[in-house]
């Protein structure tokens, strides 16, 4: 039975909370972590120092002041250890929040009481001044809050820290300043400390609710960046109420030029006509308020056929003849339809571990250049060179508008090559100088390339597919299938081979790959984890060798 409209806008809230709770929990565990860290460093590090200059390290333990800086870090610990498993409720992450907050800041005023023989008169409570405000702040900076809330928890931690101070204070016979004026200068120490805090919160949350609010594109929230392209860029996402992996790709409004927006939304038509397994299926469509375009498509988790390569090396020629016989099945459907995928690439093809119960999947993306055979009016101009220079057919770099089926599959020879040898096909300096190549020079054979056989009947089909003319290729994509079925002297890549890959280089891949997608959010990672050592560094030495 179909829900009733008015339940949906519920589970979306309800996915929205759930998120918001654990965003909470995650920056409580953090909040706690981080300060209990600095608390117990900084601790160790100055008694270590003043012992080592002062000395009289026992008669620092008796003293009560050596336990109040351990027993606030023991709260923060408790807090960090609390919140970094299970899930709680909000009501019970905010009790943690405020009861951490609160005891800290009692524990951190009754410095003032305890000074350690040798220090300075009013230096503990000095330091407590700044311990309490301090953790006010660190809390309003680390902990998604309203501005009411840090304002409601920051006024009693402050608190305690003025009520303290005024006894201390009133206890002190050799006192050069009225009582009354130290505490209207603690007071607005400690007010000044709490009104910055406020703003802070005020800020950051509002800032984030900004973000929460730009991230969503109707039923989709936007997780992280995945990758971008001439296009627009690709997010994984997922949906208020389905469970199923999704991806995002969306159009900006700065880059939404007229031409564009026709080409993107193009893009989605056309690629939603698609059915065939070995090419992305896409979900959804739409525009938000403010003019982003997107739509919303399968998520692969996997890698595509640049990184298969890059960490891999040249693949088997079994493998080759797997993959490049699921491309063609692809784009044999979108020829039978009358569309020109125009980019076929190794970045455009993403290999999975497995779909539908198939091993070792590969996924054709990106139909952001594609084009109907007999439209009438080129969403891309005549005089403009779409594709990537090592993959572009003689024809698309001559006479753009008059690609056919044959263009794809001079681009997908050439992908073919790109995973025997592990090179490209033809190399230059410059885009001008491999464009002349691909018009004017014939390839090497990709056993010759590589000084290693080569199975004869799959270098055939290869280097048929690198025809200069359209006439000397296969076709159709059909056709090039069944020559690949006919690659007899190639033993075949099983469904228990491709299962044995990924189980053997799966997770290393895919950390490969989120380290890449890393980048793309601007997180810079100097060095490549150790996990990476025994699979990189060989796939490196076979490329040299």
């Amino acid at each position: 039975m179909p829900l009733d409209a008015r339940e949906q806008p519920r589970a979306s809230s309800s996915a929205t909370e759930d998120e918001a709770r654990a965003f909470l929990q995650e920056r409580l565990a953090y909040f706690g972590k981080i300060l209990a860290s600095i608390g117990i460093g900084f601790y160790l590090f100055g008694n270590l120092t003043a012992a080592s200059l002062v000395g009289d390290f026992p008669r620092r333990l008796s003293n009560p002041a050596f336990w109040i800086v351990p027993a606030a870090s023991a709260t923060y610990a408790i807090q960090w250890v609390l919140c970094r498993r299970g899930a709680f409720s909000q009501s019970a992450l905010r009790v943690i929040d405020a009861t951490t907050t609160t005891i800290a800041a009692v524990v951190h005023s009754m410095m003032v009481f305890s000074s350690i023989p040798g220090e300075l008169i009013g230096f503990s409570y000095t330091r407590a001044l700044l311990l309490v405000s301090f953790g006010v702040l660190a809390r309003a900076i680390m902990v998604p809050s309203s501005s009411l809330r840090t304002l409601l928890l920051g006024i009693p931690a402050v608190g305690a820290s003025t009520v303290a101070s005024h006894l201390w204070y009133a206890g002190q016979p050799s006192a050069q300043i009225p009582a009354s004026v130290n505490d209207m200068l603690t007071g607005l120490w400690c007010l000044g400390a709490v009104i910055i805090a406020t703003l802070a919160s005020h800020v950051i949350y509002g800032l984030r609710q900004q973000v929460r609010e730009a991230w969503q594109l109707g039923q989709y929230t936007l997780l992280e960046k995945i990758g971008e392209g001439g296009m627009g860029a690709v997010y994984r996402a997922k949906h208020a109420m389905l469970r199923r992996p999704t991806a995002v790709k969306l159009l900006p409004v700065e880059k939404a030029g007229a031409d564009r927006l026709d080409r993107f939304e193009r893009e989605v038509q056309l690629t939603s006509l698609l059915t065939h397994m070995n090419t992305v299926a896409v979900f959804d469509y739409g525009r938000t308020p403010d003019g982003v375009l997107y739509y919303a498509m399968e998520y692969l988790e996997g890698l595509n056929l640049e990184d298969l390569v890059r960490l891999d090396g040249p693949q088997p020629a079994g493998r080759v003849v797997h993959i490049l016989r699921q491309v063609a099945s692809s784009l044999a459907e979108a020829h039978g339809i009358g569309l020109i995928h125009r980019d076929i690439k190794p970045g455009n093809v993403i290999l999975v571990a497995e779909r539908g119960g198939a091993p070792d999947v590969a996924k054709v993306v990106d139909f952001g250049l594609v084009k109907e055979l007999d439209q009438k009016v080129n969403v891309t101009r005549e005089d403009q060179i779409a594709g990537t220079p090592h993959y572009l057919a003689p024809e698309m770099i001559s006479s753009p508008g008059d690609v056919g089926p044959q263009s794809d599959l001079y681009s997908l020879g050439c992908l073919g090559y790109y995973l025997l040898t592990g090179q490209t096909v033809f190399e230059g300096r410059t885009v001008v100088e491999v464009c002349s190549h691909h018009l004017q020079s014939h390839p090497v054979p990709p056993g010759d390339r590589i000084g290693r056989f080569v199975p004869e009947a799959l270098s055939a089909a290869v280097m048929r597919c690198l025809e200069k003319t359209p006439d000397q290729r296969p076709q159709t994509a059909q056709t090039l299938v069944e020559m690949l079925d006919s690659c007899l002297d190639v033993e075949p890549w099983t469904k228990d081979m491709g299962r044995a890959w990924w189980k053997l280089h799966g997770r290393t891949a895919l950390a490969y790959v989120r380290q890449q997608r890393a980048v793309f959010e601007g997180e810079f990672r100097s060095a490549i984890p150790t996990t990476y050592v025994s699979f990189v560094r060989p796939a490196q030495a076979r490329r040299r060798a």
